[in-house]
């Protein structure tokens, strides 16, 4: 072992007349502690947040949204789709038709989306169809229900809180309202239809669930008063290529095409959730720059303490540079000691975090209910060497003040 790393423990090391010196390097080695732990567990909250969200938004919505402007919609859906499967990265294709309406059951109403889907095809773009919590999706496919005595009524499937709002479930009988009005002599009335709810839905997105009915193609064309479909909705096999794939049917297909990818539709939730996660970071981060100003509190209070032993080694032969590394090595022994224990604090943290679910937030605002913590082997690694470094960088002062200690004058007056 190097006599600069011996001497560097062996100051670490209080005896009983230099305990507040080495308790000032213990308050240190906390700090330095309690910022990357702090860190670690914040870089898993935003992490997690961010990836939860992406992951249920992934499997509630497509990635890309085509929209033929120049005939009013998609009036061939059919062969559009089979176009649009030839391109690369493209998985599933399925038309859809989308408009605001209104929801009545008893004395209960809601405004909700109402989504008109093709049952064949919409599991390759959504996972709608395995997120059925009661009934089955297929139904809304079916032939009008005409069961007991009551008229034959097309279906219609509802999210899980939606459903709950209504206090409806399946087999319940609740009355659509669209704004396409129908000629009345009383004027333009809107367009009501009695629907059978066949199931109910939880995509684990609170907007999803409290704001969306679910048609089948033909019956929201109906209501809607729409003569096509209005986008084809598409799959990509990666998520990062698909804006490319947006670009690549504009390029091909020309101006008649209006797409809209994944990104563009949440661009404001994720800048939001970055720029949080960017703000949190520097927050956290300045309690590991005051745990390094402690350091150096810590070392100059260690080089006075220690000016006669300075003294001592240079007359015996050590060198400044051999002075300077003791200090260096002390200084970096506590960020290390510190980093370490913070990063397994940390980790250890958030697994308590995201395995028990202690972590709960309101499901309006940020659409789920509680939050996952996700460790990134990087962003950790980013942590330990950013805290390291900036408790190298505060031995450098010290260390150097150290190495130009006058062996005489500490020897005179020491």
């Amino acid at each position: 072992m190097p006599y600069e790393l011996q001497v560097a423990i062996r100051y670490l090391i209080a005896r009983r007349r230099q305990a507040f010196v080495s308790l000032i390097s213990l308050v240190s080695t906390l700090g330095v502690a309690v910022g990357v732990t702090a860190l670690v567990v914040a870089l898993a909250l935003m992490t997690g947040l961010q990836g939860e969200l992406r992951d249920r938004m992934l499997g509630s919505m497509p990635h890309v949204y085509v929209a033929k402007i120049a005939e009013g919609g998609v009036a061939d859906p059919a062969r559009e789709r089979a176009q649009l499967l030839k391109l690369p990265h493209v998985v599933g294709a399925a038309p859809v038709v989308i408009g605001p309406a209104l929801v009545r059951a008893g004395e209960r109403s809601a405004f909700v989306t109402l989504k008109g889907v093709d049952p064949a095809t919409e599991a390759t773009v959504t996972e709608l169809p395995q997120r059925m919590t009661a009934g089955r999706f297929d139904a809304l496919s079916a032939p009008p229900d005409a069961s007991g005595s009551g008229p034959r009524l097309d279906g219609i499937a509802l999210g899980k809180d939606l459903a709950t709002s209504l206090a409806v479930r399946p087999g319940d009988v609740v009355t659509v309202l669209t704004p396409e009005g129908t000629l009345t002599p009383m004027g333009v009335m809107p367009r009501a239809r009695s629907l059978r709810v066949v199931g109910i839905f939880s995509l684990g997105l609170y907007e999803m669930d409290s704001a969306y009915a679910v048609l089948s193609l033909p019956v929201g064309l109906r209501l809607m008063g729409k003569g096509y479909p209005d986008y084809i909705q598409l799959k990509v096999d990666d998520l990062y290529q698909a804006h490319a794939v947006a670009e690549s049917i504009v390029a091909a297909h020309g101006a008649a095409y209006q797409v809209q990818d994944f990104a563009q539709m949440n661009q404001s939730l994720f800048s939001a959730l970055q720029l949080e996660k960017m703000a949190v970071s520097i927050t956290i981060g300045l309690i590991v720059m005051v745990a390094a100003l402690n350091i150096v509190a810590s070392l100059v209070l260690m080089v006075m303490e220690k000016s006669r032993d300075i003294a001592i080694l240079k007359t015996m032969g050590a060198t400044r540079r051999s002075i300077s590394i003791v200090f260096m090595l002390q200084g970096t022994l506590i960020g290390l000691a510190g980093t370490l224990a913070g990063v397994a604090l940390g980790l250890g943290l958030s697994f308590v975090l995201d395995r028990y679910r202690l972590v709960r937030i309101p499901t309006d605002v940020y659409q789920i209910s509680y939050v996952p913590f996700r460790i990134e082997p990087f962003a950790v690694a980013v942590v330990a060497g950013a805290a390291l470094l900036i408790c190298f960088l505060a031995t450098i002062y010290p260390s150097r003040q150290a190495s130009r200690l006058d062996p005489a004058e500490a020897l005179r007056h020491g």
